[in-house]
C-alpha cells in the first residue's frame, strides 16, 4: 500500500533523494572514522582511538535512523558500496596518515557531510517534511559538534 499522509509523493522523493546523498555520506565518514580508530599511533593514540570509537559508534546508530527516515518516505534505502560511492564526493581515508592528518582528513570530511546535512534540510523543508527536518537538525548537531571535537584535538 502506497504512503498517501505528509508530504505529495514528489516532495517526499525529493527528500528521500537528499536523505539518501546524506545517508552515503554519513557512511563514508563512518568508515573513515572507524578505520582510523584502528591505524593511529602517536603520542596521543589512547584519547584519539577513544574519540574515534565515540563518534563511529554515534554515526552507526544515525545511519540506521536516515535509512529508516528514507523507507519511511516510501523510497528504497540505496545500498552497498557502489550505491554510496555514486552517491558521495567523501574520499576513503589513508591509513598511513599521521594523527593529525588523520584529525585534518576527518574535520574536512564532516564539513562536505555537514553542507550536504543543510542542502537536505532545504529540501525536507521545501517539501514540508518536518519529521526529515527534524532528523536533519539532529545529524547537524552531532556533525558539527564531532568536527569541533577533532578540530580541538588537533595540536599546534
Amino acid at each position: 500500500m502506497p504512503k498517501t499522509s505528509g508530504p505529495d509523493p514528489k516532495a517526499r522523493k525529493a527528500a528521500a533523494e537528499a536523505l539518501s546523498k546524506l545517508l552515503a555520506d554519513s557512511y563514508a565518514v563512518y568508515l573513515k572514522t572507524h578505520g582510523y580508530h584502528w591505524n593511529v599511533r602517536g603520542a596521543n593514540f589512547q584519547a584519539l582511538h577513544s574519540l574515534f570509537m565515540a563518534q563511529y559508534t554515534e554515526m552507526w546508530t544515525a545511519i540506521d535512523e536516515v535509512a529508516e527516515r528514507i523507507r519511511a518516505l516510501g523510497e528504497l534505502a540505496p545500498q552497498g558500496y557502489g550505491a554510496f560511492g555514486n552517491l558521495s564526493a567523501i574520499k576513503d581515508g589513508d591509513p598511513s596518515l599521521a594523527a593529525n592528518a588523520m584529525l585534518t582528513d576527518l574535520i574536512a570530511s564532516h564539513e562536505t557531510l555537514i553542507a550536504t546535512a543543510y542542502g537536505a534540510l532545504e529540501a525536507a523543508q521545501a517539501a514540508g517534511d518536518e519529521v526529515s527536518a527534524g532528523l536533519l537538525t539532529d545529524r547537524l548537531t552531532a556533525h558539527e559538534k564531532h568536527a569541533w571535537m577533532l578540530r580541538a584535538s588537533l595540536e599546534d
